[in-house]
């Protein structure tokens, strides 16, 4: 890691695409130095050149999230981390409990869940010597309401969940905000794509009729806003919806 001792750093994972690399420009463009971490190394260089095009600073690490070395590995090389954004996670398919499979749920866990205490549990001590650390925890709407046909990525984000409330707990002494940012409906490039295996017309149902679902924009100008306010101000949770999205299964379609 080759930055200016003042300048502030922010690790992010899951920075490949979507929600993470669409955080990491506006951070970068707020003045941190961006560490961008994922499996796909070719999209996060992708990434840090669109950082270096705005004129802002990033460094590429591939890295899974779910092994905990690589992530100790990758906290050990930093001098400095001064925000956490646990953006990595992902939902799997779309059946109910009876019909599910189990090896969906494991890998729904370890992404979601082991794979945001893996960098919590690593780069805490950066966080709290900064004086004024940050972690920011990317939940869902899913870990606040069940709904059918997705209970595996529910409880998985229910986990998530519950790690921001008890890192809150455990952290109220220490100079290190936890916030927690729970999207409903956003569309991406990928996130239904890849709960449905790839199937484009099932991923494009999931938006079909709802004129403007969110954006990965929109839910990084919710983490940038949330980072940027002064260290004594702590966003607990926001959760951001579409307007036509009153809860994950009442939404307003317009459909021909």
């Amino acid at each position: 890691m080759n930055v200016d001792e003042t300048d502030r750093v922010a690790v992010i994972t899951g920075a490949s695409s979507g929600i993470g690399a669409a955080s990491a420009l506006r951070l970068a463009a707020a003045g941190y130095h961006v560490v961008l971490t994922a499996r796909r190394r070719d999209r996060l260089d992708e990434v840090a050149e669109q950082v270096a095009a705005i004129g802002g600073s990033a460094e590429a690490h591939e890295l899974d999230v779910t092994d905990r070395r690589a992530v100790q590995a990758l906290a050990a090389g930093l001098d400095r981390c001064d925000v956490l954004l646990a953006n990595a996670g992902g939902a799997i398919g779309a059946d109910t409990v009876a019909n599910s499979s189990p090896a969906d749920w494991q890998a729904m866990y370890e992404v979601n869940v082991l794979g945001t205490l893996h960098p919590v549990q690593a780069l805490l001590p950066k966080l709290i010597d900064s004086g004024a650390g940050t972690i920011v925890l990317m939940g869902s709407t899913a870990g606040l309401i069940s709904y059918e046909g997705g209970c595996g990525y529910v409880v998985a984000k229910h986990g998530t969940h519950a790690i921001a409330e008890t890192l809150r707990l455990e952290l109220y002494d220490q100079p290190v905000r936890i916030i927690e940012i729970a999207p409903g409906m956003v569309k991406t490039g990928e996130f239904a794509l890849n709960r449905y295996r790839g199937d484009a017309e099932k991923a494009a149902a999931v938006y079909a009729g709802v004129a403007e679902p969110l954006t990965e924009a929109d839910v990084a100008d919710a983490v940038v806003w949330s980072v940027t306010r002064p260290p004594h101000f702590n966003v607990d949770l926001m959760v951001i919806r579409p307007r036509a999205q009153a809860t994950q299964y009442k939404v307003h379609r317009v459909l021909s």
